[in-house]
């Protein structure tokens, strides 16, 4: 190949830049992550596990129950998490510090794990046992980790109620026990703060926007715009007290008075004179009119 070596140089550097993006970069960002102190509680978060519950963790991984169990609950938009009961917030990387080996899970054959011992409906220890020795839907039994041993005095009250033989009892063996330890520890219900939801300020508008102009006050302050004007109808004047003509009579004649003062300029024109009133003829001259006597001095 010509470029064989440039090209292998190229591939090289391309997976390392992938690798340092995706191992180191996450390495470097959850890596120092530490547990969450409240001081309220006066405790850390998320708390270690017991022993025997760290022990009952290596039994869960052993028997590999990642494959049909996860334990990560999605976030309320991302899935019905929520809504099925297996926690009341999304799963964040704190919740895994204090475990070695994290079992996220491959598939949900069966339900979610992560808070399987803070769940309201769980189950106590005796029939959790019970249990895992019978099998239960698609989940098939484990009683190899179970004994059948002969009852030796009385009876344990650690057996299983089981047809066993006469005089044989069938109890939990420490492997049994750890597992059932560590499903009852599995308790990631304390709020961390980057567990809370963040509510985007859009969701607030959308009820008000929703609404039709006509029905959604102004707020104080605003500026009102000015109504427009209607268009104005010309009317006649003294005419406001009779009624308006057809369509057909639109035109307006104008006022008799205004058109004798303009002919006879000398001629009163009475104030309160109606538009019903005779207009005088323009044509006939106009009395002289004498002064009266006793006003002149």
């Amino acid at each position: 190949m010509k470029n064989g070596f440039t090209y292998f140089l190229g591939l090289f550097f391309a997976l390392a830049l992938a690798w340092s993006g995706i191992v180191l970069g996450s390495h470097v960002q959850l890596g120092q992550l530490a547990p969450y102190f409240d001081d309220n509680e006066g405790k850390a978060f998320p708390e270690r596990l017991p022993g025997i519950a760290a022990s009952g963790q290596l039994v869960y991984q052993d028997l590999g129950c990642a494959a049909c169990h996860t334990q990560q609950v999605r976030r309320p938009d991302f899935g019905s998490d929520k809504a099925r009961g297996w926690g009341d917030r999304q799963s964040v990387a704190r919740d895994y510090v204090n475990q070695p080996h994290v079992q996220l899970g491959e598939s949900r054959t069966g339900p979610d794990l992560s808070n399987f011992g803070a769940r309201p409906l769980s189950v106590d220890d005796a029939r959790l046992t019970q249990y895992l020795y019978e099998p239960h839907g698609g989940m098939p039994a484990y009683r190899f980790l179970f004994e059948e041993r002969k009852i030796t005095g009385e009876r344990s009250a650690k057996a299983l109620k089981a047809a066993t033989p006469e005089g044989m009892e069938i109890v939990p063996t420490h492997r049994a026990e750890a597992l059932v330890a560590y499903l009852q520890s599995l308790n990631n219900v304390y709020e961390y703060p980057e567990a809370k939801p963040v509510e985007p300020a859009a969701k607030e508008a959308e009820p008000a926007a929703a609404k039709p102009a006509a029905a959604t006050p102004a707020a104080p302050g605003t500026p009102v715009p000015p109504a427009q004007p209607a268009a104005a109808t010309p009317v006649a004047t003294g005419a406001a007290s009779a009624p308006v003509a057809p369509a057909k009579s639109a035109t307006v004649t104008p006022a008799a008075p205004a058109a004798s003062a303009a002919a006879n300029p000398a001629a009163p024109v009475s104030r309160g004179a109606s538009a019903a009133s005779p207009a005088p003829n323009p044509v006939a001259p106009a009395a002289p009119t004498t002064p009266k006597e006793g006003k002149s001095k």
